[in-house]
């Protein structure tokens, strides 16, 4: 466990060009890895994954919520979020989350940051779940 926030750091440096939030960049965020970890764990800040709940059932990141961009009920499901929290977002390949970044922005969420894809973000060692 001590090697997650070590990693996330390291993840967060290397997608840098994916966060969004207002326009403003990775670097905006005044945040060490290990408070940013310690917020989701904690439930001040969410981790989503809009993949199918498919995709989801074949593995996900830990301490990750699963709400499929594709559904119908999306922006329905996402505003149920506290649009306060930081929400950062992640799919197969960082398309998807890139768009439900966009959506969140336009729901007025605070903070809403692409974090990539899935399969990369499993290789850099963030823990996963079946």
């Amino acid at each position: 466990m001590k090697k997650l926030p070590l990693l996330l750091f390291a993840l967060l440096l290397t997608i840098g060009a994916y966060a969004q939030t207002s326009q403003s960049k990775l670097s905006d965020i005044k945040k060490s890895p290990e408070a940013i970890v310690q917020e989701i764990k904690e439930g001040k800040a969410y981790l989503v994954d809009v993949r199918t709940p498919e995709e989801y059932k074949e593995g996900h990141l830990a301490y990750s919520k699963n709400i499929d961009i594709k559904a119908a009920d999306f922006k329905s499901q996402v505003s149920k979020l506290d649009r306060n929290k930081p929400v950062y977002l992640y799919c197969r390949s960082g398309n998807r989350s890139g768009k439900a970044a966009d959506t969140l922005q336009t729901l007025n969420f605070k903070s809403a940051y692409n974090i990539g894809g899935f399969a990369d973000l499993k290789t850099a060692g963030l823990p996963a779940e079946p």
